[in-house]
Protein backbone atom coordinates (compact mmCIF):
# COMPACT_ATOMS: atom_id res chain seq x y z
CA UNK A 1 0.00 0.00 0.00
CA UNK A 2 1.27 3.46 -0.89
CA UNK A 3 1.92 6.06 1.77
CA UNK A 4 -0.93 8.37 2.71
CA UNK A 5 -0.82 11.73 0.99
CA UNK A 6 -0.77 14.99 2.91
CA UNK A 7 -4.34 16.23 3.06
CA UNK A 8 -4.07 19.77 4.31
CA UNK A 9 -4.06 23.08 2.45
CA UNK A 10 -2.65 23.10 -1.09
CA UNK A 11 -0.17 20.35 -0.28
CA UNK A 12 -3.04 17.89 -0.68
CA UNK A 13 -3.87 19.24 -4.11
CA UNK A 14 -0.25 19.11 -5.28
CA UNK A 15 0.29 15.60 -3.93
CA UNK A 16 -2.97 14.30 -5.41
CA UNK A 17 -2.15 15.83 -8.76
CA UNK A 18 1.27 14.19 -8.70
CA UNK A 19 -0.36 10.89 -7.82
CA UNK A 20 -2.63 10.93 -10.85
CA UNK A 21 0.16 12.18 -13.13
CA UNK A 22 2.33 9.22 -12.10
CA UNK A 23 -0.52 6.74 -12.54
CA UNK A 24 -1.40 8.03 -15.99
CA UNK A 25 2.23 8.01 -17.12
CA UNK A 26 2.57 4.37 -16.03
CA UNK A 27 -0.68 3.17 -17.58
CA UNK A 28 -0.57 4.91 -20.95
CA UNK A 29 1.16 3.00 -23.76
CA UNK A 30 4.83 3.90 -24.19
CA UNK A 31 5.99 5.77 -27.27
CA UNK A 32 8.41 3.01 -28.26
CA UNK A 33 5.56 0.48 -28.66
CA UNK A 34 3.87 -0.01 -32.03
CA UNK A 35 2.03 2.06 -33.28
CA UNK A 36 4.43 4.69 -31.98
CA UNK A 37 2.79 7.79 -33.49
CA UNK A 38 -0.62 6.92 -32.06
CA UNK A 39 0.87 6.28 -28.62
CA UNK A 40 2.77 9.56 -28.81
CA UNK A 41 -0.47 11.40 -29.59
CA UNK A 42 -2.24 9.72 -26.67
CA UNK A 43 0.49 10.71 -24.22
CA UNK A 44 0.66 14.24 -25.67
CA UNK A 45 -3.07 14.68 -25.13
CA UNK A 46 -3.22 13.27 -21.60
CA UNK A 47 0.08 14.24 -20.02
CA UNK A 48 0.18 17.87 -21.13
CA UNK A 49 -0.65 20.74 -18.79
CA UNK A 50 -4.01 20.39 -17.08
CA UNK A 51 -5.87 21.10 -13.84
CA UNK A 52 -6.76 17.41 -13.25
CA UNK A 53 -9.98 18.68 -11.69
CA UNK A 54 -11.87 15.41 -12.13
CA UNK A 55 -9.23 13.12 -10.56
CA UNK A 56 -8.90 15.59 -7.69
CA UNK A 57 -12.65 15.36 -7.23
CA UNK A 58 -12.35 11.56 -7.11
CA UNK A 59 -9.83 11.77 -4.26
CA UNK A 60 -11.79 14.51 -2.47
CA UNK A 61 -14.90 12.32 -2.54
CA UNK A 62 -12.88 9.37 -1.23
CA UNK A 63 -11.76 11.56 1.68
CA UNK A 64 -15.36 12.53 2.42
CA UNK A 65 -16.31 8.85 2.60
CA UNK A 66 -13.22 7.71 4.49
CA UNK A 67 -12.06 5.56 1.59
CA UNK A 68 -8.39 4.76 0.78
CA UNK A 69 -7.18 6.20 -2.51
CA UNK A 70 -6.04 2.78 -3.75
CA UNK A 71 -9.70 1.82 -4.14
CA UNK A 72 -10.42 4.72 -6.48
CA UNK A 73 -7.17 5.18 -8.42
CA UNK A 74 -8.75 3.38 -11.38
CA UNK A 75 -11.70 5.80 -11.28
CA UNK A 76 -9.34 8.79 -11.18
CA UNK A 77 -7.48 7.52 -14.23
CA UNK A 78 -10.58 6.51 -16.16
CA UNK A 79 -12.40 9.81 -15.75
CA UNK A 80 -9.32 11.79 -16.85
CA UNK A 81 -8.87 9.57 -19.91
CA UNK A 82 -12.51 10.06 -20.90
CA UNK A 83 -12.11 13.81 -20.41
CA UNK A 84 -8.96 13.86 -22.55
CA UNK A 85 -10.63 11.89 -25.32
CA UNK A 86 -13.58 14.29 -25.32
CA UNK A 87 -11.27 17.30 -25.65
CA UNK A 88 -9.45 15.75 -28.61
CA UNK A 89 -12.71 15.13 -30.45
CA UNK A 90 -14.29 18.46 -29.44
CA UNK A 91 -11.31 20.30 -30.91
CA UNK A 92 -11.56 18.63 -34.33
CA UNK A 93 -12.56 20.69 -37.40
CA UNK A 94 -15.87 18.82 -37.59
CA UNK A 95 -16.67 19.92 -34.03
CA UNK A 96 -15.29 23.14 -32.46
CA UNK A 97 -12.30 23.49 -34.82
CA UNK A 98 -9.91 24.76 -32.14
CA UNK A 99 -6.18 25.29 -32.66
CA UNK A 100 -5.18 25.77 -29.03
CA UNK A 101 -5.75 23.64 -25.94
CA UNK A 102 -4.05 24.11 -22.58
CA UNK A 103 -1.65 26.58 -24.14
CA UNK A 104 -0.44 24.12 -26.81
CA UNK A 105 -1.54 23.11 -30.31
CA UNK A 106 -4.56 20.81 -30.21
CA UNK A 107 -3.88 17.16 -30.95
CA UNK A 108 -5.04 17.29 -34.57
CA UNK A 109 -2.74 20.29 -35.15
CA UNK A 110 0.25 18.72 -33.41
CA UNK A 111 -0.25 15.44 -35.30
CA UNK A 112 -3.06 15.13 -37.86
CA UNK A 113 -6.82 14.65 -37.87
CA UNK A 114 -6.79 10.89 -38.40
CA UNK A 115 -4.28 10.33 -35.60
CA UNK A 116 -6.29 12.60 -33.30
CA UNK A 117 -9.49 10.64 -33.94
CA UNK A 118 -7.74 7.35 -33.25
CA UNK A 119 -6.07 8.75 -30.13
CA UNK A 120 -9.46 9.78 -28.76
CA UNK A 121 -10.94 6.38 -29.59
CA UNK A 122 -8.04 4.57 -27.93
CA UNK A 123 -8.20 6.70 -24.77
CA UNK A 124 -11.90 6.01 -24.38
CA UNK A 125 -11.34 2.27 -24.60
CA UNK A 126 -8.35 2.43 -22.26
CA UNK A 127 -10.49 4.08 -19.58
CA UNK A 128 -12.84 1.12 -19.46
CA UNK A 129 -9.99 -1.38 -19.76
CA UNK A 130 -8.43 0.10 -16.62
CA UNK A 131 -11.71 -0.09 -14.69
CA UNK A 132 -12.38 -3.66 -15.81
CA UNK A 133 -8.81 -4.73 -15.10
CA UNK A 134 -9.04 -3.44 -11.54
CA UNK A 135 -12.05 -5.63 -10.89
CA UNK A 136 -10.32 -8.70 -12.28
CA UNK A 137 -7.09 -8.05 -10.44
CA UNK A 138 -8.45 -7.75 -6.92
CA UNK A 139 -11.66 -9.76 -7.11
CA UNK A 140 -13.80 -6.64 -6.89
CA UNK A 141 -15.68 -7.27 -10.13
CA UNK A 142 -19.07 -5.99 -8.83
CA UNK A 143 -17.48 -2.70 -7.77
CA UNK A 144 -15.70 -2.34 -11.09
CA UNK A 145 -18.93 -3.04 -12.95
CA UNK A 146 -20.72 -0.33 -10.99
CA UNK A 147 -18.07 2.22 -11.97
CA UNK A 148 -18.16 1.13 -15.60
CA UNK A 149 -21.93 1.52 -15.69
CA UNK A 150 -21.81 5.03 -14.21
CA UNK A 151 -19.02 6.23 -16.50
CA UNK A 152 -20.56 4.72 -19.62
CA UNK A 153 -23.90 6.42 -18.96
CA UNK A 154 -22.19 9.77 -18.37
CA UNK A 155 -20.23 9.44 -21.62
CA UNK A 156 -23.10 8.50 -23.94
CA UNK A 157 -26.19 10.14 -25.38
CA UNK A 158 -27.63 10.83 -21.92
CA UNK A 159 -24.44 12.60 -20.99
CA UNK A 160 -21.37 14.00 -22.69
CA UNK A 161 -21.95 12.85 -26.28
CA UNK A 162 -25.57 13.92 -26.12
CA UNK A 163 -24.58 17.31 -24.73
CA UNK A 164 -22.07 17.82 -27.53
CA UNK A 165 -24.76 16.97 -30.10
CA UNK A 166 -27.08 19.51 -28.48
CA UNK A 167 -24.27 22.07 -28.50
CA UNK A 168 -23.64 21.59 -32.22
CA UNK A 169 -27.36 21.71 -33.05
CA UNK A 170 -27.77 24.98 -31.12
CA UNK A 171 -25.14 26.96 -33.06
CA UNK A 172 -26.67 30.21 -34.28
CA UNK A 173 -29.72 29.87 -32.04
CA UNK A 174 -30.71 31.67 -28.86
CA UNK A 175 -31.33 29.37 -25.92
CA UNK A 176 -32.86 30.43 -22.63
CA UNK A 177 -31.18 29.69 -19.29
CA UNK A 178 -33.06 26.42 -18.75
CA UNK A 179 -32.06 25.11 -22.18
CA UNK A 180 -28.42 26.06 -21.66
CA UNK A 181 -28.44 24.38 -18.25
CA UNK A 182 -29.79 21.16 -19.76
CA UNK A 183 -27.08 21.21 -22.43
CA UNK A 184 -24.31 22.01 -19.94
CA UNK A 185 -25.68 19.39 -17.53
CA UNK A 186 -25.00 16.75 -20.15
CA UNK A 187 -21.88 18.02 -21.89
CA UNK A 188 -19.87 18.90 -18.77
CA UNK A 189 -22.00 18.18 -15.72
CA UNK A 190 -22.60 14.50 -16.45
CA UNK A 191 -18.93 13.58 -16.24
CA UNK A 192 -18.42 15.57 -13.05
CA UNK A 193 -21.49 13.91 -11.51
CA UNK A 194 -20.11 10.54 -12.57
CA UNK A 195 -16.79 11.34 -10.91
CA UNK A 196 -18.50 11.61 -7.53
CA UNK A 197 -20.95 8.76 -8.19
CA UNK A 198 -18.20 6.32 -9.14
CA UNK A 199 -16.58 6.76 -5.76
CA UNK A 200 -19.91 6.63 -3.92
CA UNK A 201 -20.69 3.33 -5.66
CA UNK A 202 -17.68 1.81 -3.89
CA UNK A 203 -18.92 2.75 -0.40
CA UNK A 204 -20.89 -0.21 0.91
CA UNK A 205 -23.88 0.75 3.02
CA UNK A 206 -23.72 4.45 2.16
CA UNK A 207 -26.91 5.98 3.63
CA UNK A 208 -29.39 7.21 1.05
CA UNK A 209 -29.34 10.72 2.54
CA UNK A 210 -25.59 10.98 2.08
CA UNK A 211 -25.75 9.60 -1.42
CA UNK A 212 -28.40 12.16 -2.31
CA UNK A 213 -26.31 14.94 -0.76
CA UNK A 214 -23.35 13.96 -2.93
CA UNK A 215 -25.58 13.90 -6.01
CA UNK A 216 -26.80 17.45 -5.25
CA UNK A 217 -23.23 18.59 -4.67
CA UNK A 218 -22.00 17.03 -7.93
CA UNK A 219 -24.87 18.44 -10.01
CA UNK A 220 -24.31 21.95 -8.63
CA UNK A 221 -20.54 21.92 -9.07
CA UNK A 222 -20.80 20.36 -12.53
CA UNK A 223 -23.06 23.14 -13.80
CA UNK A 224 -21.04 25.85 -12.04
CA UNK A 225 -17.86 24.48 -13.64
CA UNK A 226 -19.22 25.00 -17.16
CA UNK A 227 -20.72 28.42 -16.45
CA UNK A 228 -17.32 29.56 -15.15
CA UNK A 229 -15.76 28.28 -18.40
CA UNK A 230 -18.39 30.23 -20.36
CA UNK A 231 -17.46 33.36 -18.46
CA UNK A 232 -13.74 32.77 -18.97
CA UNK A 233 -14.36 32.52 -22.71
CA UNK A 234 -15.70 36.07 -22.54
CA UNK A 235 -13.52 37.64 -19.85
CA UNK A 236 -10.55 35.33 -19.33
CA UNK A 237 -6.87 35.77 -20.02
CA UNK A 238 -5.61 33.45 -22.81
CA UNK A 239 -2.29 33.10 -20.98
CA UNK A 240 -4.14 31.74 -17.95
CA UNK A 241 -6.83 29.67 -19.68
CA UNK A 242 -4.63 28.25 -22.45
CA UNK A 243 -7.50 28.71 -24.91
CA UNK A 244 -8.57 31.25 -27.49
CA UNK A 245 -10.85 33.84 -25.89
CA UNK A 246 -14.16 34.71 -27.55
CA UNK A 247 -14.33 31.57 -29.66
CA UNK A 248 -17.87 30.69 -28.51
CA UNK A 249 -19.27 34.03 -29.65
CA UNK A 250 -17.45 33.82 -32.98
CA UNK A 251 -19.07 30.45 -33.66
CA UNK A 252 -22.51 31.58 -32.54
CA UNK A 253 -22.59 29.02 -29.71
CA UNK A 254 -25.19 29.58 -26.97
CA UNK A 255 -23.60 30.02 -23.55
CA UNK A 256 -24.85 31.02 -20.13
CA UNK A 257 -23.68 34.63 -20.47
CA UNK A 258 -25.42 34.86 -23.86
CA UNK A 259 -28.63 33.65 -22.22
CA UNK A 260 -28.68 35.78 -19.05
CA UNK A 261 -25.76 38.19 -19.35
CA UNK A 262 -22.43 38.26 -17.53
CA UNK A 263 -23.87 39.41 -14.21
CA UNK A 264 -26.63 36.83 -14.35
CA UNK A 265 -24.06 34.11 -15.03
CA UNK A 266 -21.92 35.27 -12.13
CA UNK A 267 -24.92 35.24 -9.82
CA UNK A 268 -25.84 31.71 -10.92
CA UNK A 269 -22.33 30.47 -10.11
CA UNK A 270 -22.64 31.88 -6.59
CA UNK A 271 -26.05 30.21 -6.16
CA UNK A 272 -24.70 26.86 -7.30
CA UNK A 273 -21.62 27.04 -5.08
CA UNK A 274 -23.85 27.86 -2.11
CA UNK A 275 -26.08 24.89 -2.94
CA UNK A 276 -23.06 22.59 -3.20
CA UNK A 277 -21.75 23.71 0.18
CA UNK A 278 -25.20 23.35 1.77
CA UNK A 279 -25.39 19.79 0.49
CA UNK A 280 -22.24 18.94 2.46
CA UNK A 281 -23.60 20.29 5.74
CA UNK A 282 -23.98 16.78 7.17
CA UNK A 283 -20.41 15.80 6.35
CA UNK A 284 -17.52 16.34 8.70
CA UNK A 285 -13.90 17.46 8.21
CA UNK A 286 -13.32 14.69 5.67
CA UNK A 287 -15.30 16.71 3.12
CA UNK A 288 -12.94 19.69 3.39
CA UNK A 289 -11.52 19.14 -0.08
CA UNK A 290 -14.98 18.85 -1.63
CA UNK A 291 -15.81 22.20 -0.04
CA UNK A 292 -12.55 23.65 -1.32
CA UNK A 293 -13.34 22.43 -4.84
CA UNK A 294 -16.65 24.31 -4.78
CA UNK A 295 -15.12 27.48 -3.33
CA UNK A 296 -12.40 27.40 -5.97
CA UNK A 297 -15.09 27.57 -8.66
CA UNK A 298 -16.35 30.80 -7.15
CA UNK A 299 -12.79 32.09 -6.95
CA UNK A 300 -12.13 31.28 -10.64
CA UNK A 301 -15.26 33.12 -11.72
CA UNK A 302 -14.11 36.32 -13.52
Amino acid sequence: MQESLPRTDRSWEAASRQRIEDLLARNLPTVDAVPQRLHEAMRYSVLGPGKRARPLLVYATADALGMPYERVDSAAMAVELIHAYSLIHDDLPAMDDDDLRRGRPTTHRAFDEATAILAGDALQVLAFEILAGTGLADGAAPGALAMIRVLAAASGTRGMAGGQAMDLAAVGQHLDAAQVEEMHGRKTGALIRATVQMVASQSAGLPAARQRALEIYAAATGLAFQIVDDLLDVLGDPAATGKTIGSDALRGKPTYPSAVGVEGARARVQELVAAALDALAGFGPGAAHLREFARDLAARCP
